[in-house]
């Protein structure tokens, strides 16, 4: 059974403000409720993506970022990278 876009949003943005709680009463740099309010906000993202994208065929520009890629660039691995498909529309006039 596919869940409500409007549904998923709310979770998301649930886990937005949890995680923004959580980073404003931190406490020390391994925080286990900051670190689960993190993969909350990345679990809910999902969700909200896969429902946007059952009920109207959508997606969001948003990409969830992966820390392994970094652990492969510190290992001198080739990776391809992301390219943005906006790039190319963004023009700078200079003055």
């Amino acid at each position: 059974m596919a869940i409500d876009p409007r549904v998923a949003l709310q979770s998301f943005t649930a886990a937005l403000e949890e995680h923004l709680a959580a980073s404003a009463s931190r406490r020390g740099e391994d925080d286990p409720a900051v670190e689960a309010a993190f993969s909350s906000i990345m679990e809910t993202f999902e969700a909200y993506e896969d429902a946007l994208y059952d009920a109207y065929g959508e997606v969001t520009p948003l990409v969830i970022y992966d820390e392994s890629e970094d652990e492969d660039d510190d290992a001198g691995e080739d990776y391809e990278e992301v390219m943005d498909p906006f790039d190319d529309d963004l023009e700078i006039e200079e003055k």
